[in-house]
């Protein structure tokens, strides 16, 4: 397998530190809201490639937390006059559950921030001992100069990032690259006990310690959003490798691409933030998974209202597929479809192991009755489907499935009105049948004519 490492700026061969122990960390949510499709790209690229991964190291050790001390969380709770844990909790179990419906598996660890103060501090004083870091205004801050590799996975020299630094210069920083560690709390903000005061961590201090904690001083793969690789990741590094005496943080960094709104940047100014339950009511999980795997990670995806329509349609046709080879028996010995495995090797090649996806499904249409055949193609898209986290239900349940409507038909009464159209049929009243159709049809069902019979789905 490769994978292609942001750090080197290349295609690597993927070998695990320890090959009975392959470690993963993905930055998550901050939850202060609803999750919008942005927020479920990394979620979905990077359960594909823990998916991948168990193909052959069977103990992944996967971690993705949850930040659940911010200041958009203050502001909500101040805003509802609640505690943030309210907050926190309201929106991480929304987040599960939206995550959930994109078939997204649970990681194996999500630590809390919360819950992982003690190790926060304790990572922050070390840092201070190796004089990493200082002490100034109640502020513990990093220094960057002490870092000679500060700037190595942003590819920024000195200067770019002094302008790309988040915050104004405060006087007291001693470099203006300088990062918080350690921040004051007001009384009225949510503040810890620490050897500075009673205050709450920096941002990018709690990752490094929530990671050490579960994964490891040095960890196989670190992912996350394009955005995060500075400052948030450029400063994971700086503080994990000088809190480990120079051992390396991670192996590998990967990171996904942007995503684009009908060729526009997601933004609440513009008004344009799709959230993932919102856009659960349009279309099933599966066929959003579908399409933010249509481009490859590490590219830009433009969402659109049309791709998201033929990304139904073409599960509407991996699911005809199944379909047809119903009264077909799985066969647990045979072989995975190879084109695919190895595009998904290559770099997680989504586009390209979706191709491969998808002539396996042609391929049941030209089975005939070659009985074997129809095994080795039903085995193989299901294995394959299930490596990309899609094909993971019934085709009655796929078709099945119905956004929510005042006026939706029930099956019963669709039924009817399928039984008088194939009278008509029979009649060749085509114009009566076409009349029933057009009724299905703004309704919100669609009517599939087939060899065997009328077959319809909820549009």
């Amino acid at each position: 397998m490769h994978l292609h490492n942001t750090l080197s700026g290349r295609k690597e061969r993927f070998e695990p530190l320890n090959p009975d122990r392959v470690t993963m960390y993905v930055c998550g949510p901050t939850v202060y809201s609803f999750a919008h499709i942005g927020n479920a790209r990394p979620a979905v690229v990077f359960d594909v490639l823990s998916r991948v991964l168990r193909r052959k190291h069977p103990n992944v050790v996967y971690a993705r937390n949850i930040t659940d001390i911010d200041d958009k969380i203050n502001k909500a709770a101040v805003e509802q006059g609640v505690d943030i844990g309210v907050i926190s909790s309201r929106y991480a179990a929304a987040y599960h559950e939206d995550m959930s419906a994109l078939g997204v598996v649970a990681p194996d660890h999500e630590p809390r921030v919360t819950q992982h103060l003690p190790q926060i501090i304790d990572m922050i004083s070390r840092l201070v001992s190796s004089e990493n870091a200082y002490v100034a205004e109640g502020h513990v801050l990093f220094h960057t100069p002490s870092y000679a590799d500060y700037g190595k996975l942003s590819k920024r020299d000195s200067q770019a990032l002094m302008a790309g630094a988040r915050v104004e210069v405060a006087p007291y920083k001693q470099s203006a690259g300088d990062f918080v560690l350690w921040k004051p709390s007001s009384p009225d903000q949510p503040g810890w006990d620490s050897p500075w005061g009673r205050g709450r961590p920096g941002w990018h201090i709690e990752c490094s310690a929530m990671a050490e904690t579960i994964l490891g001083e040095t960890i196989d793969i670190h992912g996350g959003g394009h955005d995060l690789i500075f400052p948030h990741h450029e400063n994971e590094i700086a503080q994990s490798v000088c809190a480990h005496g120079g051992k390396p943080f991670s192996r590998f960094w990967l990171h996904n691409g942007f995503l684009n709104v009908e060729s526009t940047k997601m933004s609440k100014s513009i008004g344009n933030v799709l959230l993932v339950r919102e856009l659960l009511k349009q279309a099933p999980g599966e066929a959003i998974r579908l399409l933010l795997l249509t481009a490859h990670y590490r590219q830009p995806l433009d969402w659109t209202a049309e791709g998201l329509q033929e990304a139904r349609k073409k599960l509407d046709r991996l699911y005809g597929s199944l379909r047809e080879l119903a009264d077909v028996e799985v066969q647990p010995e045979e072989g995975e479809f190879l084109p695919f495995v190895q595009e998904l090797e290559d770099d997680l090649n989504t586009p390209g192991a979706l191709a491969q996806l998808f002539d396996l499904g042609h391929q049941a249409h030209k089975a005939g009755d070659n009985v074997y055949e129809r095994r080795r193609i039903k085995t193989q898209l299901l294995k394959a489907g299930a490596l990309l986290g899609l094909l993971q239900q019934s085709p009655e349940a796929w078709f099945g499935w119905a956004p929510p409507r005042d006026d939706l038909m029930s099956a019963g009464e669709i039924d009817a009105v399928i039984a008088q159209r194939i009278e008509a049929r029979k009649a060749k009243n085509w114009a009566e049948s076409d009349r029933l159709r057009d009724l299905l049809k703004e309704r919100g069902v669609l009517v599939e004519d087939s060899k065997d019979g009328q077959r319809w789905r909820y549009a």
